[in-house]
């Protein structure tokens, strides 16, 4: 719900795979804040291959269980990524414009006769088949 708020203009997201996908869907752009794990090849598709979002600058994985003082994303970084996200120039307005048009693909996908919709009503009727062959 909070996502899909009209007031919504980004989301800090750790690139975790169920984040990125409400914001997909919700059409927000992201501003990238990896922790560890595949959280950064995440960060990757979000700003590098799909250009929905920008990096906040953290560059190194959080020592899991380990506390810190480090500072893994400077004030200035998160800042700039912030600014860089909302600015009403070219940059801010091409990611949100890609948000908004994966957003409309990734809801076609799953509206009736969309790849995702076939491909589960295709797995439903294997798993119907295995079930009655049993």
């Amino acid at each position: 719900m909070i996502l899909s708020h009209p007031a919504t203009g980004g989301f800090v997201t750790h690139c975790g795979w169920n984040s990125m996908l409400e914001s997909v869907c919700a059409s927000v752009p992201m501003i990238t804040w990896p922790h560890f794990g595949d959280q950064f090849l995440n960060e990757k598709l979000i700003v590098e291959v799909a250009r929905i979002g920008v990096c906040s600058g953290v560059k190194f994985p959080t020592a899991w269980a380990v506390e810190s003082d480090e500072v893994l994303a400077s004030r200035n970084c998160v800042e700039k990524a912030v600014r860089r996200l909302m600015d009403e120039g070219n940059e801010g307005e091409k990611v949100r414009e890609r948000a908004r048009e994966l957003s409309e693909k990734a809801h076609r996908a799953m509206q009736e006769g969309g790849s995702s919709y076939e491909n589960v009503k295709v797995l439903v009727q294997k798993m119907h088949t295995i079930k009655h062959n049993a």
